[in-house]
């Protein structure tokens, strides 16, 4: 096996034609062709450089000095899936101009529905086979517990960015931009997210084990729909919190004040109700202190 491919090694020029050194490892026999324009300096025979060496898509052992990938033999790092492949696996973009790595199908859910798409991003490291190929390895939860940071009670309702990096039948495992792991309930969310997804999520709990508990509903007032939205908004902007009208309001007071027929309004009230957010009472349509306060949530 070479032992060199994916890493970062020293090399001696041995040789050169119009386009490229030829350049060999110390304790390695394997010739790498290394482009002249990415040398980090004119190369004579004999002469040092230190680069990454790989196998382009033209099977030829090559070594790179300025597309030096954070990728590697034992380093992981977030790649972008670029291309999928049924009966293959998915192609990472890790940085190398000549070059994606695949993660093979073994490796990915059974659900091809729940593989990543292109754009989607998946932490990996490199492994070398024994035909000496290069292939990408998912990072396992050892590696997310180990570079994961500790949650900030601070984060308690509010929106983050996070990559799903495991799917359970229990629910999915995200890691957050800034390095904390999350844990999305299957009630929390209202369908399944694909391995490598980039999810927008809220902070409903924080776990005894160090991980935030993560809902990808929306909050109860972002799923109301307009004429709620509205009707919210005019509450919120009242001192009182107020507004003279029930569904036992007159149809045409309705649509003057509020331009939508009785009907909608019963429906949008409706819906501001179940969600926790207002009540009827004394003839008046009444905001509820949690909706004041904007930390309403799903029901």
């Amino acid at each position: 096996m070479n032992q060199a491919l994916g890493k970062v090694v020293s090399a001696v020029m041995i040789d050169e034609n119009d386009q490229d050194y030829f350049v060999q490892p110390h304790r390695n026999g394997q010739t790498y062709r290394l482009p002249k324009a990415e040398s980090p300096q004119v190369l004579h025979i004999g002469g040092s450089v230190r680069g990454f060496v790989y196998e382009n898509e033209n099977h030829q052992l090559q070594m790179t000095c300025q597309h030096i990938p954070t990728v590697q033999v034992d380093h992981y790092d977030f790649g972008t899936v670029v291309r999928v492949r049924r009966d293959l696996g998915v192609f990472v973009d890790i940085g190398l101009p000549n070059k994606d790595i695949v993660v093979s199908r073994d490796d990915l859910p059974a659900q091809k529905e729940l593989w990543p798409q292109e754009n989607d991003r998946l932490m990996i490291d490199l492994k070398v086979d024994n035909k000496d190929r290069l292939w990408g390895e998912l990072a396992d939860e050892d590696l997310f517990e180990t570079i994961a940071k500790k949650p900030d009670a601070k984060l308690m309702n509010h929106n983050l960015q996070g990559t799903v990096i495991r799917l359970k039948i229990t629910g999915t495992h995200v890691l957050t931009d800034d390095y904390q792991l999350g844990f999305v309930h299957p009630s929390e969310r209202d369908r399944e997210p694909r391995l490598g997804e980039r999810v927008n999520a809220r902070v409903i709990g924080i776990s005894s084990h160090g991980s935030l508990n993560l809902s990808l509903k929306p909050r109860a007032y972002e799923a109301i729909g307009d004429d709620a939205q509205m009707l919210l908004m005019m509450l919120q902007h009242n001192i009182n919190g107020k507004l003279p009208f029930t569904d036992k309001s007159d149809p045409a007071a309705i649509r003057q004040e509020f331009g939508i027929s009785k009907g909608q309004f019963k429906r949008a009230v409706g819906h501001l109700m179940k969600a926790g957010l207002v009540k009827e009472a004394d003839g008046m349509l009444k905001l509820l202190k949690q909706a004041d306060d904007g930390n309403a949530q799903s029901h």
